[in-house]
């Protein structure tokens, strides 16, 4: 223990820190797996923060694990789909038996998700359906009892701890659409139309301390909002979270009243390099498993190692989402992505983990090429992207030592001036991604 001990009002919770290993860690797998996973359907139309979140956004929304609403605001892709494949007649609670997770494996979720070099998994306990993915003494809307009948948040606990991974739990604070369910059409209507009742806001409170005292996560990521109802109450529900779990962190989705870090999501949002912060995204446009989106239609390698690497040299984590099918699988081109990430860190991994910001800013030259840095003590890292294959020369105004590879299969010239060095690379493949280079006592 630390031994701090925290007190129920915002002087004492705002003395909280960002714990070291969530500094540490870089890279995280999101995981969004409920009700949705069964229609698996959305239009592929934008990235978050590309368009303005009103009527054209929601009515046709990207976002699978919002079939709910989709077909709740009576327009649109996903409503004339639901119309045309289910009916009117058939309800999204008509869903539930068909969500059986007949196939899943935590076990086998665990390990690939060692296999990628991720260092936290963060599930949707309960998304915005309102539909518990652990067995909870405050409703009956739960897996215990429907669909799957176990506890995926437990059994999955388990596992990811035994791979050495920390663990964390998304909430849906703000919005459960079993207590209102007005369809939402504009960003403002998150909060308009939440549900404003006492009621309401003792069971998100509720809910929010089962799952600390239940499954203690590392990570407490609540979406959207938190009832106005219980914002008194925040203070001592922080402080109850950091005494029972020592290295718990929390995000910035509390209505602006406090954060350990703040979040990004697809172009909505801004990194930060004086705070630390997070960028989710899923592999596609969706959270949700969407059948619309094969593997010509999600995020490409490069593009993938490149945001991971971007993300980290401004001071940020990388929580990459995973969307499994019904069944409890997850879908091939997720798991390739997953494993080519994974392989890439095993090599360049060192000038990633446990890094910080380093003073020099990322570059994006007029040749094409980026350079990206980080820092580790007083030891310096850089990552080289937008390279041709075989030989490439960078050169590295302000560096004025020989680097180390951190490929030792890469064949280098190295020339240092008063000008800086100048680095030929003579055998760069593609296959390669971005290359990292550390260059030790130059920071």
């Amino acid at each position: 223990m630390n031994g701090t001990r925290y007190t129920g009002t915002w002087e004492s919770v705002k003395q909280h820190t960002v714990p070291a290993w969530y500094e540490d860690c870089k890279f995280g797998i999101f995981i969004h797996w409920g009700i949705y996973s069964v229609p698996a359907f959305a239009p592929r139309t934008w990235e978050l923060g590309e368009v303005d979140s009103d009527e054209q956004w929601f009515c046709n929304n990207p976002y699978a694990e919002w079939y709910y609403n989709s077909v709740n605001v009576g327009r649109g892709p996903t409503y004339e789909h639901h119309m045309n494949t289910y009916g009117r007649e058939f309800r999204y609670e008509d869903f539930i038996p068909m969500w059986k997770a007949e196939n899943w494996n935590p076990g086998e979720w665990a390990e690939l998700f060692q296999k990628a070099g991720a260092q936290y998994v963060v599930l949707t306990a309960k998304h915005h359906d309102g539909f518990c993915l652990y067995p909870s003494k405050h409703t009956e809307f739960h897996v215990g009892r429907m669909g799957p009948c176990r506890d995926i948040t437990g059994d999955l606990t388990e596992a990811v701890r035994g791979a050495g991974l920390k663990m964390g739990l998304y909430y849906s604070g703000l919005i459960d659409w079993q207590f209102a369910n007005d369809p939402i059409f504009v960003e403002g209507e998150n909060f308009s139309n939440a549900c404003p009742t006492f009621e309401y806001a003792d069971y998100s409170y509720k809910q929010m301390k089962e799952l600390v005292d239940k499954y203690r996560p590392s990570v407490l990521w609540n979406d959207i909002g938190w009832p106005k109802q219980s914002e008194h109450a925040m203070p001592y529900l922080l402080a109850h979270y950091y005494n029972t779990v020592e290295d718990g962190v929390v995000n910035d989705r509390f209505n602006g009243l406090y954060h350990d870090f703040l979040t990004k999501e697809y172009q909505y949002g801004k990194a930060d390099r004086t705070q630390k912060w997070e960028m989710c995204r899923g592999m596609g446009l969706s959270f949700g498993y969407n059948e619309n989106e094969g593997d010509d239609q999600l995020i490409s390698l490069p593009k993938l190692i490149r945001l991971l690497v971007a993300t980290v040299a401004d001071n940020g984590n990388l929580l990459l989402n995973i969307g499994p099918k019904a069944d409890g699988t997850i879908p091939t081109e997720q798991v390739k992505r997953l494993l080519t990430l994974g392989r890439w860190l095993q090599v360049n991994g060192k000038g990633i983990y446990g890094t910080r910001c380093s003073r020099r800013l990322s570059e994006h030259r007029a040749d094409g090429t980026q350079v990206y840095y980080t820092r580790k003590g007083r030891d310096l890292y850089f990552y080289i992207d937008g390279l041709k294959e075989g030989c490439n020369m960078v050169s590295l105004p302000g560096l004025h030592r020989t680097v180390t590879a951190l490929n030792p299969a890469l064949e280098l010239e190295q020339d240092v001036s008063e000008n800086g060095l100048r680095l030929t690379v003579k055998n760069y493949r593609s296959d390669l991604y971005l290359l990292g280079f550390e260059a030790a006592g130059q920071e």
